[in-house]
């Protein structure tokens, strides 16, 4: 099914330029549209989650709430919702916060060249997991955050790292009080 999936190729501005198959555009470290989900709780802690086992790249690594693509056709706020049901069984209001391009070797002799926009949520919602794609979960205090980053860096996906420095810079991201999202839909 991996192997199914198209992705949207991008110029360095979003515009589209093509589609291509995932595994094909992650071989040929082509740029294309992926986007990340962050979530924070009313203690300010953040969602934060072990990809399985299983995936085809980055398996086990930590990373933010939700990561994924959208699909030709698709909006990437669309998508954002579609796949935070799939993998995390939960539904809560997203509001785009920055986005950002990174090329980064992965392992399976992969790249993620990805234009990847970044969307903030709050919820208290516990997630329902789907084990085909998530491990674990927790939530888990900003600052522990941080320093378990710093000292364990392997442990975590490259685009959470680089997505996590710019979320941490912009905290009224995280502040429930000073943002117009409501706490879950």
């Amino acid at each position: 099914m991996e192997n199914e999936i198209q992705v949207i190729l991008v110029d360095k501005n979003d515009h589209p330029i093509g589609v291509m198959e995932k595994m094909e555009a992650h071989e040929k470290a082509l740029l294309h549209r992926a986007f990340s989900i962050f979530i924070f709780n009313s203690k300010g802690e953040m969602l934060i989650h072990q990809r399985a086992s299983s995936k085809y790249h980055s398996p086990s690594l930590w990373t933010n709430a939700c990561c994924s693509h959208p699909i030709p056709g698709e909006t990437t706020e669309d998508a954002a919702h579609r796949r935070l049901m799939e993998e995390m069984g939960m539904t809560t209001q997203v509001e785009k916060a920055f986005s950002f391009i990174y090329k980064a070797e992965l392992d399976q002799g992969l790249t993620e060249h990805e234009l990847d926009h970044v969307f903030i949520a709050h919820s208290d919602e516990v997630p329902q997991i789907n084990l085909d794609e998530v491990k674990s979960w927790k939530y888990i205090n900003i600052d522990d955050l941080q320093k378990d980053v710093l000292v364990n860096p392997e442990h975590y996906t490259v685009w959470f790292k680089i997505a996590l420095e710019r979320v941490i810079e912009n905290k009224h991201l995280i502040d429930w009080n000073t943002t117009p999202l409501q706490k879950a839909v």
